[in-house]
């Protein structure tokens, strides 16, 4: 498991105190096991918002259909933009030519 960087302590760090806060203040709560269920329930988002915060280097895109070559996505492919002119089926003169 990776160590988690600054971004995820600071987030989720913010997030165990806020919510602890928020879910206090807002319960009223004077027991014991009342502001022990809050906080681990505090440190349960904290650790869900460190845990969600994307790592650097890291691209949030999600491919599906199979794992990205060894030398990396694939190269744009071209797009046709004509068709090219086809010969003649005949292989005759067209109108106003000659033949030798």
């Amino acid at each position: 498991m990776p160590r988690p960087t600054a971004t995820q302590l600071v987030y989720g760090s913010a997030t165990v105190f806020l919510s602890t806060l928020a879910m206090l203040l807002l319960s009223q709560t004077q027991t014991g096991i009342g502001v022990a269920v809050i906080a681990l329930a505090g440190l349960g988002l904290g650790l869900l918002v460190a845990m969600t915060v994307p790592m650097p280097g890291t691209s949030r895109v999600v491919r599906r259909g199979g794992s990205v070559p060894a030398g990396g996505p694939a190269a744009p492919r071209a797009v046709p933009t004509a068709a090219a002119p086809r010969p003649r089926p005949h292989g005759g003169a067209g109108i106003g030519e000659r033949t030798r």
